[in-house]
C-alpha cells in the first residue's frame, strides 16, 4: 500500500532464505544488500548502472533481508536491474483470537424521541453486584442480520444501547468483560432499561478445557526447553518468568518487549509457562520452559507486519528458542514468511503456528507453511458455563468421548499436525486473568505439551540443524493422543496428553 509519498514498503531477499549464502547468491546481489546495510534515509542507489531511490527502513544484517520503501517505478527497477534478489511487498498478519460477536447495522430508530431512546443495561458481578467496568455489550435485535447496538460499560458498569425504544425482546446479548470475568450470552432476553445483568467471576480453580486435558503441571515441567512467543509482547505478571526477549517493530525500541496494550501475548505466554499456584494463580502446560517473548505488533496495533515477525523468528533462532509459538495469520502466502519459518526450521527450531479462527475455512498462513506445525482448536463440554460465549463453539464432530468436539470456529484441513484445547481458556493477562477462545489459545496449548514431549530428551543437546529439528517434531507428533475427531480436523491430536 503506497504512503503520502507515494512509496510503497517492500522486503528485499537473497533468493533462498533470509540471508544471502555465497552458493545461492550472486557477488552482485551481496554486494547490493551490504551496501544497504546501514543506509540512512532516503538515498540513490545504483541497480545494474541506474541510480535508484531507496529508503532502507531496517536490517536482518549486511546479508539479511531489508525492509525498503520504494516508489513504483523504483521497485520495476530493482526487480530488472537485480532479478536475482526478491522483492516482495509486505503483507501484515492479525492474532488468531476469536473475535467477539459485532454487530454490522444499526437498529433503524425512527424520528423524534424514538431516534433518542435508548435501553441503559448494568452489568455487575455476581460477587457482591460490583460493576463491571468495561465490559463490551453487543444486544443483537436480530443475530441473523447482525442489526442491533453496542458499546462499552463505564465505571459504573453501565452502557447505553441506542435500540430506540426503552424496552425490547433481544435475538441475543453477548457481554465480554474485560477480564477477571466469563463472557455471557444470553438468548431471547426481554430487557428494559436500568435493569442489571449479572456475570460470573473467575474461579482460579475452575478445571477449563486446558487444565482439563492437561492439569497443574509441576514447577520443573518443561526445563531445558526455550519456548519464543511470537505476539504482541508479555507483560510482567506475578505468575510469570520472561527470560528476555525483544521487540522487532520498526522504529521502536528493541528492549520494549513486554505487551503493547492487547493483552493477547500475555495470554499465549501463560497458556505455556505460567508458573501460579490455583487458586490464587493460573499455572500453564509447561511451567519450567525458559519463555522468551519477541513483539511485533506496534503499540496498540492489531496487525503485524512480515518483516517484523521474520526478524523476531530470526532473533528467536540467534537466542537458541527450541519451539517458537506463533498465534497468529491470516495473511496471504508470503515468501518472507516462508524463508524465516523454513530458516528456523533448517538451524534446528520449530514453528508451531495458530490454524485461524474463519469457521472451518482453510489452514491459514504461515500455519499451512509445510515446515510449519499447524494446530487446530477442540474443546471439551463442562469446562465452561453453559451461558458463556465458548457455549457457542461447541459442534461437530465429536471425539471418541463425546464430551470432546472440534471449536465451530477452528480451521481445518490437511495441514493440521495437532489439535490444543482453545474454548474458554483462562490465562494472564496484565494485571489480571481472562478467559479467551481461539486457535491462538490452542497453540500454546500445544507448544507447551510439545515442551513436556521433549524435555530431557536426546534432542535438546543434539547440535541446532536440520536434523535436529526433525527429531523435534518426529517426538512431539509421536506423544500425540487421537481424540477421534478425523485427522483432517485434529492432525494427529493431542501432543504429550496420557
Amino acid at each position: 500500500m503506497a504512503n503520502a509519498t507515494g512509496t510503497a514498503q517492500y522486503v528485499l531477499l537473497p533468493p533462498q532464505g533470509l540471508r544471502a549464502k555465497a552458493a545461492t547468491t550472486s557477488p552482485e546481489a551481496v554486494e547490493l544488500l551490504r551496501a544497504t546495510h546501514d543506509m540512512a534515509g532516503t538515498q540513490m542507489v545504483s541497480i545494474d548502472g541506474r541510480d535508484t531511490a531507496m529508503r532502507v527502513v531496517d536490517s536482518l544484517g549486511p546479508d539479511g533481508a531489508k525492509l525498503v520503501e520504494l516508489s513504483p517505478d523504483a521497485a520495476l527497477s530493482v526487480r530488472a536491474g537485480r532479478p536475482d534478489l526478491r522483492l516482495v511487498p509486505v503483507v501484515y498478519y492479525t492474532p488468531a483470537v476469536l473475535a467477539p460477536e459485532q454487530i454490522e447495522t444499526a437498529v433503524s430508530r425512527g424520528k423524534g424521541a424514538a431516534a433518542a431512546a435508548a435501553i441503559t443495561i448494568q452489568v455487575v458481578s455476581k460477587n457482591g453486584a460490583k460493576p463491571v467496568a468495561d465490559a463490551f455489550v453487543v444486544a443483537f435485535v436480530d443475530y441473523k442480520a447482525r442489526t442491533g447496538a453496542q458499546g462499552i460499560t463505564g465505571a459504573d458498569g453501565k452502557v447505553d444501547l441506542a435500540l430506540g425504544t426503552a424496552s425490547i425482546t433481544l435475538d441475543r446479548l453477548y457481554i465480554y468483560p474485560l477480564d477477571s470475568h466469563w463472557s455471557l450470552v444470553k438468548k431471547k432476553l426481554a430487557v428494559t432499561t436500568g435493569m442489571s445483568v449479572t456475570v460470573t467471576p473467575l474461579d482460579l480453580g475452575f478445571t477449563d478445557g486446558l487444565r482439563h486435558f492437561y492439569g497443574n503441571a509441576a514447577d520443573d515441567v518443561g526445563a531445558g526447553v526455550t519456548v519464543g512467543v511470537v505476539d504482541t509482547g508479555v507483560s510482567a505478571h506475578p505468575d510469570l518468568v520472561i527470560a528476555g526477549g525483544a521487540n522487532t517493530v520498526p522504529g521502536e525500541n528493541r528492549n520494549d518487549f513486554g505487551d503493547n496494550g492487547k493483552a493477547h501475548g500475555t495470554h499465549v505466554a501463560g497458556i505455556i509457562a505460567a508458573r501460579g499456584h490455583p487458586p490464587t494463580g493460573l499455572r500453564g502446560v509447561a511451567p519450567g520452559v525458559s519463555l522468551r517473548a519477541y513483539r511485533v505488533f506496534a503499540k496498540g496495533s492489531g496487525q503485524a507486519s512480515s518483516f517484523a515477525i521474520a526478524k523476531a523468528i530470526d532473533v528467536a533462532i540467534a537466542e537458541k528458542c527450541d519451539l517458537i509459538n506463533m498465534s497468529l495469520g491470516g495473511g496471504g502466502v508470503d515468501p518472507v514468511l516462508k524463508a524465516a519459518v523454513d530458516d528456523a526450521r533448517a538451524a534446528g527450531s520449530v514453528c508451531i503456528i495458530a490454524s485461524g479462527n474463519n469457521d472451518r475455512a482453510p489452514v491459514s498462513f504461515p500455519a499451512s507453511e509445510g515446515m510449519a506445525l499447524a494446530v487446530s482448536a477442540v474443546g471439551r463440554k463442562g469446562t465452561f458455563p453453559t451461558s458463556a460465549a465458548a457455549a457457542d463453539e461447541v459442534a461437530a464432530p465429536y471425539g471418541t468421548d463425546k464430551k470432546n468436539f472440534v471449536a465451530a470456529f477452528s480451521n481445518v484441513g490437511p495441514e493440521i499436525d495437532l489439535t490444543g484445547p482453545g474454548v474458554g481458556i483462562m490465562s494472564t493477562v496484565p494485571g489480571s486473568y481472562a478467559e479467551i477462545s481461539g486457535t491462538s489459545m490452542a497453540c500454546p496449548a500445544a507448544t507447551g505439551a510439545a515442551a513436556r514431549a521433549i524435555a530431557g530428551t536426546a534432542v535438546i543437546k543434539a547440535k541446532r540443524n536440520a536434523r535436529r529439528s526433525e527429531a523435534i517434531v518426529k517426538a512431539v507428533l509421536a506423544s500425540a493422543t487421537l481424540l477421534g475427531v478425523g485427522p483432517t480436523f485434529e492432525g494427529l491430536g493431542l501432543p504429550d496428553h496420557k
